[in-house]
């Protein structure tokens, strides 16, 4: 008899990263589908839909997503998400539910992510971690005792809309100043005219520029995790998204600012660590997120 499985999906303002998985988090298969441009909906919405029908077998028995900004504490709708055109309390796990009949849960991307790296990456060896997500854009994730915290109204932990200089660029927030408008692709590409794999590869040869930038990049990124430090005093904070794979070139200046700006009480054995899953993190821990909605109904799963 084939065993009960999830979809996981990574919903991304680039690509849709769908998988198909077992409650052990054995991926079955997997696909990628380009998000429409401009992202707007529907038309994510029609795209998303299509790749379910392409990927889900008889055998599934539930759907979570991962969108690109906070959900409601119930999991049913896009509050909201910054970077994508009209995505504004989008009611997303009943159009989802609607189309393909199956339960559906939501839940901000990064949470996902942070999902994924405590069941089976590199959150796993702590409790209280803190996840940024360094890519077009910057999220985040919070675990207290072993519990990703969404905040009152499920919006809780968006840590790369903190603020790092009060009077800095405009983000679509509304901040000024945020960590995302500093360490995110779309920082990178303002302030460089560069895409950040270009100056990964310049960094790599040995170009002082690029050295120079990432050595720059490490002390901003120290600046804002020194703050979350502060406030959550965690076990470690684990970095992912596209960006952490330059993390050899940053990480040590990140580290001597946190080190300068942070208190030894409030940072005693911090660990910093690399997300480990990479670019399956999001839909591992949307699979993750599907599968607690399953266990909470308290039915008895064929084995």
């Amino acid at each position: 008899m084939e065993k009960p499985q999830v979809l996981g999906i990574d919903l991304g303002g680039t690509a849709i990263k769908l998988g198909r998985f077992l409650e052990d988090g054995t991926c079955l298969q997997s696909l990628s589908l380009p998000t429409p441009q401009p992202a707007l909906p529907i038309a994510v919405f029609k795209a998303l839909i299509q790749g379910i029908h392409l990927l889900k077998t008889e055998h599934c028995i539930a759907i979570g997503i991962g969108t690109p900004g906070p959900s409601d504490k119930t999991g049913r709708i896009a509050k909201l998400a910054i970077n994508l055109p009209e995505w504004v309390n989008i009611p997303l796990a009943d159009w989802v539910e609607k189309e393909t009949g199956l339960p559906t849960t939501l839940s901000n991307d990064a949470n996902c992510a942070g999902l994924g790296e405590a069941w089976l990456g590199a959150g796993r060896r702590f409790q209280n971690f803190i996840l940024l997500t360094l890519g077009t854009g910057v999220g985040g994730a919070v675990f207290l005792n072993g519990e990703l915290f969404t905040g009152l109204q499920g919006a809780g932990g968006e840590l790369g809309l903190i603020s790092i200089n009060f009077d800095g660029p405009i983000c679509n927030s509304g901040n000024r100043g945020s960590l995302e408008q500093y360490v995110s692709l779309q920082g990178i590409r303002r302030e460089t005219g560069k895409e950040g794999l270009e100056l990964a590869e310049l960094a790599e040869k040995g170009d002082p520029e690029a050295l120079a930038f990432w050595e720059h990049y490490g002390q901003l990124l120290g600046v804002g995790i020194a703050n979350l430090v502060y406030i959550l005093t965690p076990e470690a904070v684990i970095l992912g998204g596209g960006l952490s794979a330059s993390a050899k070139f940053f990480l040590p200046a990140m580290v001597t600012e946190l080190n300068q700006r942070v208190l030894e009480p409030s940072r005693e054995s911090l660990a910093i660590a690399v997300a480990e899953l990479g670019n399956d993190a999001g839909m591992l821990g949307a699979a993750k997120l599907a599968w607690q909605m399953v266990k909470s109904w308290d039915l008895k799963l064929p084995q």
